[in-house]
């Protein structure tokens, strides 16, 4: 699970520092140009910024923190289902590396998820 964590903090570290401060850079590098930019981004960054600093605890807290894989399991579907799915069926741009990326991970954190211990107290 550590390894789970190290990836996000590598992965959310670069997303969440480059939209919020460096947001045209984001534009480029994450979402691959397929967006005309706007201060949402920064909603992005502040969103795999806590991503980012819960990872860190996860290092620490890993059963504890696993709910912050949970709650990617559930916005990249989400987001894949809702944003991805359709802009690919329709000819639309999106960012394809980021789909790749979700559905890789989406089809990872099932089995990473310590569910027996998830909710308990």
């Amino acid at each position: 699970m550590k390894a789970i964590y190290i990836a996000n903090i590598l992965v959310a570290g670069w997303i969440s520092i480059t939209s919020l401060f460096w947001p045209q850079t984001a534009l480029k590098t994450v979402f691959s140009n397929n967006f005309a930019y706007s201060e949402s981004i920064r909603l992005v960054g502040a969103l795999w910024m806590a991503i980012f600093i819960l990872s860190i605890l996860g290092l620490f807290y890993p059963q504890r923190m696993s709910i912050v894989l949970l709650f990617q399991l559930i916005y990249k579907s989400l987001w894949l289902l809702f944003a991805a799915l359709p802009a690919q069926l329709n000819h639309q741009p999106y960012p394809k590396s980021m789909a790749v990326f979700f559905i890789g991970w989406v089809a990872i954190l099932p089995f990473v998820i310590p569910w027996s211990t998830l909710f308990s107290d």
